[in-house]
């Protein structure tokens, strides 16, 4: 009865072990499959020769002539203009022309009248150039009264004006990405700047006031910083200033998860259209399109213009992360609807208009040889020379730091060949192990049998 129990023993863990085997090769094909190619290539950069851009042809014919500009689904500039030559000269320049009604001027007019209107906190505004539209939404906090009053106010502006309720509440994302801590709650730094003589953390300014302290972790031991400046309302920004005044290796890194992140290598203005991807503490990297520029939400803090309008997601604790294309600097994030569940808006404070009130410039990586940091380019850069879905995050990167997470995260990351490795690692000591038992058990056997016979 004895030897029909081992017999067991050994069959099951010999099977386990032949199962082990398998399922750990399994693990480690996947995760190879699953790991992202490494991004050597020169990220672009979204410029173009000049009178090719949209952003060009539309500072050349004015604003009376032109409605916005967006990228089309094939990578091309297309340029929203209200006459037929316009439309001529867009083409010609080598973008698409499309005829519309109303001109930025009008667009740009009843978004002031919007803003003159009384306050309704829950509202929020942008220029949607490829339907010729300003669009207001009111989250759910909006009472009927309030929407049925701004409902009034856009019907007297024109048909162009679209009303849409959304669900959830239009708030900061207060509470990228790494997470930055103080007695506010926790936010998400954005990118790293430089005023030549100290270098500071670029972040949403609604994540806490001049003199907020900021650590890097949640028992207050290891100091970032403190905020020398703050926009918000109105913008949404801020400086943490570092610690020792230098952001140290890697400050032209942004993180992005898992050890990795991505080489920043200027900043720029996002056009309609454009694929973007953002970073934050919360919900890692998430990504999507740009849906509107010119933006303004009406926070229950207070009201922020000129933002740009994502369908990319965002969770409590992202603010302050950075938004990016191809190594492009574009945002930071600020506030939204929804989550990252069901999906919602997110808005973001242009890193541009930042860099100029502050005066301060990107810290990027592969600087020029000519200096350490590159100036923001002017707002008029141009945009758009690939198709929106074949953008990227841009050149990938180690991040310094990232050796710090716990053992058991890594072990566990269903993305790591190590989980796929030790479980094959594993049953072959089991196998082995088995069958050197049933080589002991049998030589032991053989030693009592011959021992009885002889004796």
């Amino acid at each position: 009865m004895r030897h029909a129990r081992r017999r067991v023993v050994r069959r099951v863990t010999r099977l386990a072990a032949v199962g082990g085997l398998l399922l750990g090769g399994v693990m480690v094909t996947r995760a190879v499959a699953s790991e992202p190619p490494a991004t050597t290539a020169v990220p672009h950069t979204y410029a173009v020769k000049a009178g090719q851009t949209g952003a060009q042809l539309v500072s050349r014919l004015g604003s009376s002539r032109t409605a916005g500009t967006w990228i089309g689904a094939d990578g091309k500039p297309v340029v929203a203009v209200t006459d037929e030559r316009a439309a001529a000269e867009v083409r010609e320049a080598g973008a698409r022309a499309k005829v519309v009604e109303h001109s930025m001027d009008e667009l740009k007019s009843a978004a002031r009248t919007l803003r003159s209107a009384p306050r309704v906190a829950g509202t929020a505004w942008s220029m949607d150039y490829r339907t010729n539209e300003v669009v207001v939404r009111g989250d759910s906090t909006v009472s009927a009264s309030d929407w049925a009053e701004m409902t009034r106010v856009a019907d007297g502006i024109g048909g162009f004006v679209r009303m849409e309720r959304t669900e959830g509440t239009f708030t900061p994302r207060l509470n990228g990405a790494q997470p930055i801590l103080s007695t506010g709650g926790r936010c998400s730094a954005g990118f790293n700047v430089t005023n030549g003589q100290s270098d500071f953390i670029l972040t949403a300014g609604h994540c806490g006031p001049d003199g907020s302290v900021w650590f890097a972790d949640t028992g207050g031991t290891n100091q970032l910083g403190r905020t020398v400046a703050q926009s918000f309302p109105g913008n949404d920004f801020s400086l943490v200033q570092y610690a020792d005044g230098k952001a140290g290796d890697g400050a032209g890194v942004v993180f992005i998860g898992n050890g990795k992140g991505v080489q920043i290598t200027g900043a720029g203005d996002p056009a309609i259209g454009q694929r973007v991807f953002r970073s934050g503490s919360t919900s890692g990297l998430r990504d999507g399109q740009v849906t509107g520029v010119n933006s303004t939400v009406n926070y229950p803090e207070g009201t922020v213009t000129g933002l740009i309008e994502t369908n990319v997601c965002a969770e409590p604790g992202d603010s302050g992360g950075p938004m990016f294309s191809e190594g492009i600097a574009l945002g930071i994030t600020s506030g939204g609807s929804g989550d990252c569940t069901q999906g919602g808006t997110t808005f973001f404070q242009p890193v541009t208009k930042a860099l100029k009130e502050l005066g301060m410039q990107l810290i990027v990586s592969n600087p020029p040889a000519a200096g350490g940091a590159s100036p923001a380019p002017s707002a008029t850069a141009a945009q758009g020379s690939i198709a929106p879905g074949a953008a990227s995050p841009g050149s990938s990167a180690a991040v310094q730091g990232a050796e710090g997470t716990p053992l058991l995260s890594r072990l566990t990351d269903t993305r790591n060949v190590g989980p796929g490795l030790l479980v094959v690692g594993g049953s072959l000591i089991a196998l082995v192990a088995t069958r050197y038992i049933r080589s002991e058990q049998d030589r032991k056997a053989y030693q009592r049998y011959y021992s009885a016979t002889w004796g």
